[in-house]
C-alpha cells in the first residue's frame, strides 16, 4: 500500500486540467480545512475531492471490489473511509463551502466529465446572482 499515491494521481490530473480548460483557477492540497480537497477554488468556495472508487466505495461500481483475504479487516477500513469521507463533507458544507466529488471511474469519460463541471460552476455562479442577498434594492426615495 505505500506504492498508493496521496496527491497527483491521473483522475486528479485530469481533473486539474478539464477545470483549467473550463478558465478556472485553483490552489491543491489546501491543509487546515477538513479532509484536505485535492482541489480548493477559493474564489467560488468549491472543493473539490477527486475519490478512488475502490478506497472510498463507488456504490455500484465494478471498481469497488472487496479483497478475499482478510475481509473484515478490508470491510472495517473502508467503513471508516467513507464515513470519514461524510464527516469531512459535512463539516465543509457547514463552514459554508460547495463540495464536488469526482470518481476515478468518471475520468475516463472526459467529455461528460467536463459537462458536468462546467454546469456545476454556471448553475452556482446563476444562483449566486439570483439570490435576494446580490439583487440590490434602491432604498434612496
Amino acid at each position: 500500500m505505500r506504492s498508493v499515491r496521496r496527491a497527483h494521481t491521473k483522475p486528479e490530473i485530469v481533473v486539474r486540467k478539464l477545470l483549467h480548460r473550463v478558465g478556472l483557477r485553483f490552489r491543491l492540497q489546501q491543509l487546515g480545512l477538513p479532509g484536505t480537497p485535492d482541489i480548493v477554488l477559493p474564489k467560488h468556495r468549491t472543493v473539490v475531492f477527486v475519490h478512488g472508487c475502490f478506497w472510498h466505495r463507488h456504490p455500484g461500481c465494478k471498481k469497488a471490489t472487496t479483497p478475499k483475504t482478510r475481509a473484515e479487516f478490508w470491510r472495517e477500513k473502508f467503513e471508516r473511509n467513507v464515513h470519514r469521507d461524510q464527516a469531512n463533507e459535512e463539516a465543509l458544507i457547514r463552514g459554508g463551502w460547495h463540495v464536488v466529488i469526482v470518481w476515478e471511474c468518471e475520468t475516463k469519460h472526459t467529455e461528460a466529465l467536463l459537462h458536468r463541471l462546467r454546469n456545476t460552476f454556471t448553475s452556482r455562479r446563476a444562483a449566486k446572482l439570483n439570490s435576494p442577498s446580490s439583487i440590490k434594492l434602491d432604498t434612496a426615495e
